[in-house]
């Protein structure tokens, strides 16, 4: 007899002579053996259906060989089913042993992948580098706003520096024309008073001649005190150039900006400068007074308190003039 007729060959006794069997007992056996086919049918499609979804699988090899040794356990149970009632023990010794040696070739790859798949981060691994990336995230967050809020007052910083007279500490003729352009926009949205003050050190010019630039420097920083002193936190002061001062005064009407003009003038009239040069001088100054009128310009205005400032000096200095 050749192989294939012995492979072939079914008249065998059938094993545990089924026809002996109780129906029920018959039953049990083959059901059990089917549920098991369908199932080792299954399981295969959905191995094989899952690397042909995901190609970026890194051991999508190993869900082939899985799939080959279901599918050939599955078989085996097919052809237990078959032997019940024919005996074709040869194939289903083929069908065992080719499962046993793909079984045997999966088991060394498996071992042969432990070490890799070891090396796979665990999930409490990746739990804790989540939360200390978590952790470097908030203080990467954190460090980003500390380093805004630097960058802000750095700015703000350098604004007021760039807006500061650095002799007196008041604003200089930059930031005198911000503050005046901005309370000009908004005296015309409000319809609020708003009135100016320049002010000029009558013969300042004789101070830096007979004493020299040091107490020239020492009388404006004191001018610009008395200046902070005789006026509200919210108006703008300011060294428009050389010995002249500005300043601008927000919802104020004309009466009360000439009121503080004879205050300032009164002020520096009564003060003493340069004592801590070893100097005792006295100044005055000559003031001009203007309120901002509707329509007008940025340069409207300042003409206008330049105007009444050199009236003042014409008529003898030391007084003040108004529009």
């Amino acid at each position: 007899m050749t192989f294939f007729e012995k492979l072939l060959d079914g008249s065998f006794m059938p094993h545990g002579h089924c026809l002996l069997w109780r129906s029920d007992l018959l039953m049990l056996h083959v059901g059990g053996e089917i549920l098991t086919v369908i199932a080792y049918s299954l399981i295969p499609l959905a191995l094989v259906y899952l690397v042909l979804k995901r190609s970026d699988l890194q051991f999508n090899w190993i869900f082939g060989m899985f799939a080959a040794f279901i599918f050939l356990c599955g078989v085996t149970h097919a052809i237990s089913i078959i032997n019940i009632w024919h005996g074709y023990y040869f194939i289903e010794g083929l069908s065992k042993l080719a499962t046993g040696l793909v079984s045997v070739m999966t088991a060394i790859m498996c071992w042969k992948l432990m070490p890799t798949a070891l090396a796979i981060p665990s999930n409490t691994q990746f739990r804790e580098k989540n939360e200390a990336l978590l952790l470097a995230q908030e203080e990467l967050i954190k460090s980003n706003h500390l380093l805004e809020e630097r960058v802000y007052q750095r700015t703000k910083e350098l604004e007021r520096i760039a807006q500061t007279d650095v002799l007196t500490g008041l604003l200089n003729r930059g930031g005198l024309v911000d503050r005046l352009s901005l309370e000009i926009d908004r005296t015309s949205r409000y319809k609020r008073g708003l009135s100016l003050l320049m002010i000029d050190l009558d013969h300042f010019k004789q101070v830096n001649d007979n004493h020299g630039h040091p107490v020239g420097d020492c009388v404006l920083a004191e001018l610009g005190i008395i200046l902070t002193k005789a006026c509200r936190s919210s108006d703008g002061i300011g060294r428009y150039g050389g010995e002249e001062f500005l300043i601008v005064l927000p919802e104020t009407e004309i009466s009360k900006a000439q009121e503080l003009a004879e205050r300032i003038r009164l002020a520096i009239m009564e003060h003493t400068f340069a004592t801590s040069m070893s100097l005792s001088l006295s100044l005055t100054c000559s003031i001009g007074v203007a309120q901002y009128q509707p329509e007008q310009t940025f340069s409207d205005i300042l003409k206008m308190v330049d105007d009444v400032l050199y009236q003042a000096k014409s008529l003898g200095r030391n007084r003040v003039v108004t529009t």
